[in-house]
C-alpha cells in the first residue's frame, strides 16, 4: 500500500489505509508538507478525490469540515 501522488496546488498525496467495518481512514499530505488523517471517509469519497480534476476543490467540498481529523505532522519550520 502506498500514497498516490496527485497533481494539485493543494494536495500532495492521498492514501486510503486499511479499514475495519466501522472506521475508514484517509491520510492526506498537503503541499505545505502537513499530514492529516480523516476518519470515517467512505471509499466513494476517496475515489472521487483521486479522480477529481481539482483535488483542492474536491477536498473542500467533500472532506473539509465533514469528517473528524487528526494532525499527524506539521510542516517543517523554515531554517532560522
Amino acid at each position: 500500500m502506498h500514497a498516490a501522488a496527485v497533481e494539485s496546488t493543494t494536495v500532495a498525496s492521498g492514501l486510503a489505509l486499511p479499514t475495519t467495518l466501522v472506521a475508514k481512514l484517509l491520510q492526506i499530505e498537503f503541499r505545505d508538507r502537513t499530514v492529516y488523517q480523516y476518519f470515517g471517509v467512505p471509499a466513494e469519497v476517496h475515489d472521487a478525490l483521486m479522480r477529481a480534476h481539482s483535488k483542492g476543490r474536491c477536498f473542500n467540498s467533500l472532506i473539509r469540515g465533514r469528517f473528524d481529523y487528526s494532525l499527524v505532522t506539521n510542516a517543517p519550520s523554515a531554517p532560522s
